[in-house]
């Protein structure tokens, strides 16, 4: 019987659906994109109306090879990345590939791995969908035209290694326009008055006169502006004369209702707020979740739906579920009458359903063993959203109490939750502490109109306004997306790129621009206004979808992006600034020569250098104040204390900042290189651990000894370093397991502190273990190492070096 060939994106999907499909099927993957643009040239025919240049991915040969030798076999081949653009282009790669006149393609699209959606997908094929293809190729080329012509000039006029991107640059600006807000606002006083109040009656809960809070809000019948001290003293002063009696009341139930599943971008702001999650980490792990997760007998089990969307819509099935789910967990009182439905944000793309678990026979609580912590916190974050979704309203009794004294006004308020509703399940995060406090309300006690209060106390408080907060991921998500720029799916790869740029940089989940990110923001304002410009971004980005609906043709929409572009380019060739060489002319003066700072790129971040450069090579570090005013950090400033000198040469040693730190270093660079390692508070470090070993040095026959690098790994040198630089790795007395190597293994730290196991031939032999390896000899396979593993569910355990084997076992103790 002749199979049909099914082809995926990944693995863990593969071994997902093979559980639902008979032996009809033969299910491959494709590990993503087979085409792409060639890396190191434009690969866009401008002249040919944009004819892109796709090739094979580099290392993609040997899956495209088992593609087509899987495809010989099969009439019908289904194919089924992802149900959206990038997917999209990956099915139509790979038709292109195996095209072939006795074969029949068909499209599906898997919006959730269970089985019910897949053999329904299957039934129900679709014909490639060309103007999806084509959006996601006009996006692409668009990417490529920008990045693969500005880049180059920012490496000519600025620095080597910069990019440019047509979302990933308004991001950055977003950041870098918040900050400057920040640094030119101006703090400006005021004060609050609270009175403290009291009916005059006990309070049968506490034995007590109820006391409770009201604040100022009018003086003389307008919003309450104190701006000082003394006007607060005058006020508190007369007031305490006045006579405190409620003029108004207003009692009301107040609805709270539940909030629509998830869609990508408010699932990575709130896993943000509530798990502190980056989004590229609630990205993969959603994936995961999307793919198949192991859970017990049932073995991978798809656990949400497609978790790339900005539809708010679900399935009748799902909800007809998750009711009967209220109904049996909360009773009754907490489903509605008629399930709830959520309009779509304007512009929202309705191929797929809202974040949702594929099944409700799944709860977290049952799978919690099978499920890391991470990975369970983020599919109990879906599950209860999604549950609340269908939920009553919760109730709350809110009342208002105004209460005039003399010619101001006070205002009491406060709340009583009569009725949970979804809110026993979930409440939505907040993004700021303001947020958070607005939503807190107390009890008031009975009042009467005309009701005379006594005045227990009057608390005066100084308050300073705040300047507009930093963006964390979750406040530039949102951000992003009322904007209009780029699409959910993509955010998370942005907020990784400008931090590995070091265009930005995270302190205390905030995102702070760097010096490179303030800079080659204002060149690219200034040369490239379109690109940068929000709106221009965010109209690009509505004409994407409009190809994909087949209102525009995508040839236009390039041309007409295109045209300006070119002539913007040319002119930003000639106009840029030169950076490079020059640097950026500042009002410090060099103390040395008198002649101006300027700001150089090192390459390990910007410093202060002379004009004068070479006649003058006074350079030093630098740092920024609250308003963006440059401060430079005098050698006495980074070190506090008196200056150090130079062992080999006599001069003066200063500190200098590296990319690992700061350290000491002879100001007669580049002829004298002596460095000292640094400490905190200007103190010499402790230099690193050096021990004998009994090992003769191969070169000059000194003995070898232990030392320890920068980044805590061990290694042997010689002693008599600097002089004699000899240095090897520190092997193990095990053999590389590769056929026919002769090497041993050696242990080996990553720059980020991770250890690894490598082979002491390598570059000729790259084998690497990740673990510690063991003598032992696998019990299934014979192989004669093992590797020490450790995980949270298992615990420490020995596992076989070679994958495909698969054999474990629990470490003995």
């Amino acid at each position: 019987m002749e199979k049909s060939l099914l082809i995926v994106e990944s693995p863990t999907k593969v071994r997902t659906i093979k559980k639902y499909l008979g032996p009809e099927f033969e299910v491959k993957a494709s590990l993503g994109h087979i085409k792409d643009l060639p890396p190191n040239l434009l690969g866009v025919d401008i002249e040919q109306a944009f004819k892109p240049e796709f090739q094979i991915i580099s290392g993609k040969n040997k899956v495209l090879k088992e593609l087509k030798q899987a495809a010989r076999k099969a009439s019908h081949i289904y194919l089924a990345p992802d149900p959206d653009r990038e997917g999209e282009a990956i099915a139509w790669h790979i038709a292109e590939e195996l095209s072939d006149k006795d074969k029949s393609f068909h499209r599906v699209l898997f919006h959730e791995l269970s089985k019910r959606a897949i053999l329904e997908a299957l039934q129900k094929p679709e014909p490639l969908n060309e103007p999806r293809f084509q959006s996601q190729l006009a996006r692409r080329i668009l990417d490529r035209l920008v990045g693969y012509q500005i880049s180059p000039l920012l490496w000519q006029k600025v620095k080597k290694g910069l990019s440019a991107g047509r979302v990933q640059s308004v991001a950055v600006r977003l950041i870098c326009d918040r900050e400057r807000e920040i640094q030119v606002f101006v703090s400006r006083e005021y004060w609050s008055i609270t009175a403290l109040l009291t009916p005059g009656e006990t309070d049968p809960d506490r034995g007590a006169p109820a006391i409770f809070e009201a604040k100022l809000v009018k003086i003389e019948g307008k919003a309450a502006k104190v701006t000082n001290q003394e006007q607060a003293e005058n006020l508190v002063a007369g007031l305490a004369q006045e006579t405190f009696r409620v003029v108004k009341l207003d009692r009301k139930e107040r609805l709270r209702h539940p909030t629509a599943p998830f869609t990508t971008s408010q699932l990575q702001q709130e896993a943000f707020r509530k798990l502190r999650f980056p989004a590229k980490k609630t990205m993969f792990l959603a994936q995961r979740l999307y793919e198949g997760v192991e859970v017990g007998s049932d073995g991978l089990v798809g656990l949400i739906t497609y978790m790339r969307t900005d539809s708010t819509r679900v399935s009748k099935e799902a909800v007809e579920a998750v009711r009967e789910h209220i109904q049996q967990r909360f009773g009754p009182d907490y489903l509605p009458a008629r399930p709830l439905t959520y309009p779509n944000k304007k512009g929202a793309q309705d191929a797929h359903e809202a974040i949702r678990p594929t099944a409700m026979d799944y709860p977290p609580e049952a799978i919690a063993s099978f499920l890391e912590k991470d990975l369970l916190a983020l599919y109990r974050l879906i599950w209860n959203r999604f549950v609340a979704s269908q939920m009553k309203p919760a109730r709350i009794d809110q009342t208002s109490v105004d209460i005039a004294a003399g010619k101001t006004l006070f205002r009491a308020t406060g709340s009583v939750l009569k009725f949970p509703g979804f809110t026993s399940l979930y409440v939505v995060g907040k993004d700021t502490e303001e947020e958070e406090n607005g939503e807190k309300g107390g009890r008031l006690p009975l009042l009467q109109t005309d009701q005379v209060l006594g005045l227990e106390k009057l608390l005066p408080k100084q308050h300073f306004t705040q300047p507009p907060p930093r963006y964390t991921e979750a406040t530039l998500v949102k951000e992003l997306e009322e904007k209009g720029i780029g699409r959910p799916s993509t955010y998370a790869a942005i907020i990784s790129t400008i931090q590995d740029k070091e265009y930005v940089k995270k302190e205390k989940q905030l995102f702070h621009p760097t010096e490179l990110g303030f800079l080659v923001t204002d060149l690219l304002v200034k040369n490239f206004p379109d690109i940068l410009d929000v709106q221009f971004t965010a109209n690009m980005e509505n004409n994407l979808d409009l190809i994909e609906e087949g209102k525009l043709n995508w040839v236009e929409v390039l041309e007409n992006f295109y045209q300006p572009f070119a002539q913007t380019l040319v002119r930003a060739r000639s106009e840029m600034e030169q950076i490079k060489g020059q640097g950026i002319p500042t009002d410090i003066v060099c103390p040395k020569c008198q002649k101006a700072m300027t700001i150089r790129l090192g390459r390990n971040g910007p410093f202060l250098a002379c004009s004068g450069y070479p006649q003058c090579r006074q350079t030093m570090n630098f740092t920024r104040d609250e308003k963006g005013r440059i401060q430079p950090e005098t050698a006495s400033e980074a070190e506090g204390e008196a200056e150090k000198i130079c062992a080999q040469c006599g001069k003066p040693m200063v500190v200098r900042r590296g990319k690992f730190g700061s350290f000491w270093a002879c100001s007669g660079y580049p002829q004298c290189t002596e460095t000292l390692p640094y400490a905190p508070g200007g103190a010499e470090a402790e230099p690193p651990s050096a021990a004998p070993t009994g090992q003769v040095c191969p070169t000059c026959g000194s003995a070898m000894i232990l030392k320890k690098n920068r980044f805590g790994g061990q290694f042997l040198a010689c002693e008599k370093y600097p002089k004699c630089k000899t240095a090897r790795a520190l092997e193990t007395d095990m053999p590389c397991p590769q056929t026919g190597c002769t090497g041993n293994l050696v242990s080996r730290v990553t720059k980020k502190g991770l250890r690894f196991y490598g082979c002491s031939r390598y570059p000729e032999c790259s084998f690497l273990l990740w673990g510690k390896p063991v003598k032992q000899t696998c019990p299934q396979c014979q192989s004669p190492l093992m590797v020490e593993k450790t995980s949270k569910k298992e615990g420490t355990f020995l596992a076989c070096i070679k994958k495909e084997c698969g054999y474990k076992e629990t470490k003995a103790e």
